[in-house]
């Protein structure tokens, strides 16, 4: 296991062993792309969550081998992909069916006057036990964007709306110690709903998470959406 986080005497050990040939399969993050990272015969590479990856990025990880074989993974049809598929570069393999005992997850838009429906839809998900993601498109308040960030709704929210639920807050502006222990909370099932900026995007799993509320979602792409819809549905209930 290769990553950014490691000591430096463990990684440089890591990168010799791994330069001389002595490990098989090497598992990481983008350290693996950087230019110190050097394989004795590298053949094959897979690329999860591929569209968190540069153009550039790829293209450095494919040059560090001799003509590797590549697959690429993701559950975000990204431009880039489609249009390589559509030029016939890249073989493409779906699995288009869902995992057994998943049901659908619904999708509506609300505007702003039908804000008090969101409210009531989080707390008929919150009165069955399940819990909620609110998402917004900024962590902390800007003078020069006009839009609600998490921060602040996330007090407006506990005091003024849900005074009787048990309301968290993570973004990228906290120290790690204080985003784990917001994400622990939540997933011990001690908070009802967490207010989040898109820190939330990959690799959270809750499973009695029912519901996501994305405010100012023109804000967000694509990818974004639709890695953000990812994180409700987990379990085996209804989500929204």
């Amino acid at each position: 296991l290769l990553t950014g986080t490691m000591k430096t005497k463990e990684r440089n050990d890591l990168v010799k062993r791994i330069a001389d040939g002595d490990i098989d399969i090497v598992v990481g993050t983008h350290a693996l792309i950087q230019e110190g990272v050097v394989f004795k015969k590298l053949g094959f590479i897979v690329i999860d969550e591929q569209h968190r990856f540069g153009v550039v990025q790829r293209a450095t990880l494919r040059e560090k081998g001799i003509n590797p074989d590549v697959l690429v993974m993701t559950a975000t049809p990204i431009p880039r992909t489609l249009v390589m598929t559509v030029y016939g570069d890249l073989d493409i393999s779906l699995i288009d069916e869902m995992p057994s005992g998943k049901k659908e997850i619904k999708t509506k838009v609300f505007f702003d006057k039908d804000r008090h429906k969101v409210y009531e839809a989080i707390r008929r998900e919150t009165a069955k036990g399940n819990q909620t993601f609110i998402v917004y498109p900024l962590a902390e308040e800007s003078e020069n964007l006009d839009l609600k960030d998490a921060t602040t709704m996330a007090q407006h929210l506990q005091s003024e709306i849900f005074p009787d639920s048990r309301v968290g807050l993570i973004h990228g502006k906290m120290k790690s110690t204080e985003k784990d222990a917001a994400m622990a909370a939540f997933l011990a099932k001690n908070l009802d709903i967490l207010v989040a900026t898109t820190v939330v995007e990959v690799g959270i799993d809750v499973p009695s998470a029912s519901l996501m509320v994305i405010e100012h979602a023109e804000r967000f792409g694509l990818s974004q959406l639709h890695q953000l819809r990812g994180r409700v549905g987990r379990g085996d209930v209804s989500s929204y």
